[in-house]
């Protein structure tokens, strides 16, 4: 049947009542026994428990609003590509109430969540949802109850429902497998790290290593560009704070520079960039340029670290930067702004670093982990397929195709 001839119909038809918002996030500093699961739970993959908090004073494991296994829950105000995330409910172990920046819909009797969840996760509905959602700025936009339950979707009984939902699932467990098979890489490489850098927690550095202030091998270090950007790309490209991921960078939503940069300040492949402002769990963040465009900058989010070549490679300096205990030191000397902390590259390269006085076994080391990272980087494009595949599902049963047999 074509998506002509699907009958259509509002969400609220699959709902059982309006949607409901959940509490003012004021922490209680004594903790009941419930928590409060946080705006960041809802993923582009679902439901992640994240930011648990302790719930409000009076909140108890009988109040009404406490979280039910398969609960399906929205964000209703975020920023423009973050509002409308959806996801279902998972016990977190102890009692949970949800915070008021997210809805919960009740599911109706002629509706499974399952099905409902990927209905709201699909492309065209997380779309639609988008451009209902109002507000004065971007970084924080809203989506009224009126809003949701107005939404129209394709009408399916509950057979078809369950044999889009089996349709959607066959293809998340082979997600979930790979998910699982990165997850597993991603902690041997850990493993390959801690090793290799043991000296970074020893009392001393150990012979053929030294341990010396960053600064002695770190000379200096450039401040990024201060313009305002835009997404126009006739510009020229400008890595930010979010566009440094897993020690290289991440060209996605790529902001440009309307005017013109001086040379000296354009990416050079080998280039080390530092995250010196972002949330504390991010800031810290380091990545190095491999030339993944012709002609890049760089905002005054980060700062490019720039090694004597005759003591250290990028690469171990990169590696450097990321081991869990040279983070946390980084955090430490982190300065709190508004929303945000900052780490003054003066007092960064205060900071010792231990590596090995020969390059070769910098190299060396280096070649281990990305020996890791090829493979990761393969899953991951396995991965990306995966999910590609789940969306055009997604897109299907959003036409009603799936409902009538024709996939």
């Amino acid at each position: 049947m074509s998506a002509e001839l699907t009958e259509w119909v509002p969400l609220d038809y699959y709902l059982a009542g309006p949607p409901r918002n959940g509490y003012s996030p004021v922490e209680s500093v004594d903790w009941t026994g419930v928590q409060m699961i946080g705006l960041g739970c809802l993923t582009p993959d679902g439901f992640a428990p994240r930011q648990l908090k302790n719930a409000p004073d009076g909140i108890t494991a009988s109040h009404p609003a406490i979280l039910r296994e398969g609960d399906l829950l929205m964000s209703r105000a975020n920023t423009r590509e973050l509002v409308g995330l959806a996801g279902r409910y998972r016990d977190v172990g102890s009692p949970c109430i949800y915070p008021d920046l997210v809805m919960r819909l009740e599911v109706g009797e002629n509706c499974s969540s399952e099905f409902l969840e990927i209905l709201l996760r699909s492309r065209a509905v997380r779309q639609s949802l988008s451009s209902r959602a109002q507000g004065t700025s971007e970084s924080m936009v809203k989506i009224s109850a009126g809003s949701v339950r107005s939404l129209r979707v394709p009408l399916f009984s509950l057979t078809e429902q369950r044999r889009a939902v089996e349709a959607v699932y066959s293809i998340t467990e082979s997600e979930q497998d790979l998910a699982a098979a990165i997850a597993k890489i991603r902690s041997m490489r850990r493993g390959v790290l801690l090793k290799g850098m043991a000296a970074v927690e020893a009392a001393a550095s150990p012979e053929g290593w030294q341990r010396v202030p960053l600064k002695e091998i770190v000379p200096s270090a450039d401040y990024g560009i201060s313009v305002a950007l835009n997404a126009d790309p006739g510009g020229i490209p400008t890595l930010r704070m979010n566009n440094l991921r897993d020690g290289r960078p991440d060209l996605k939503e790529l902001r440009y520079s309307p005017q013109d940069v001086d040379s000296r300040i354009l990416l050079r492949v080998g280039d080390v960039l530092f995250n010196r402002t972002n949330s504390i769990e991010h800031v810290g963040r380091a990545g190095i340029w491999g030339g993944e465009l012709e002609r890049a900058t760089f905002a005054s989010y980060l700062v490019r670290l720039n090694p004597d070549a005759r003591r250290i490679t990028p690469q171990y300096l990169v590696e450097w930067l990321q081991h869990p205990v040279i983070r946390q030191r980084v955090r430490s000397i982190a300065t709190v702004a508004v929303q945000q902390v900052n780490v003054n590259p003066t007092r960064l390269r205060e900071l010792e670093i231990d590596l090995p006085i020969d390059l070769s076994e910098q190299e060396k080391l280096v070649s281990s982990l990305e020996s890791c990272d090829r493979r990761i980087a393969a899953e991951l494009e396995n991965l990306d397929k995966i999910r590609t595949m789940k969306q055009g599902l997604a897109t299907e049963l959003l036409s009603g195709k799936l409902a009538h047999g024709s996939v």
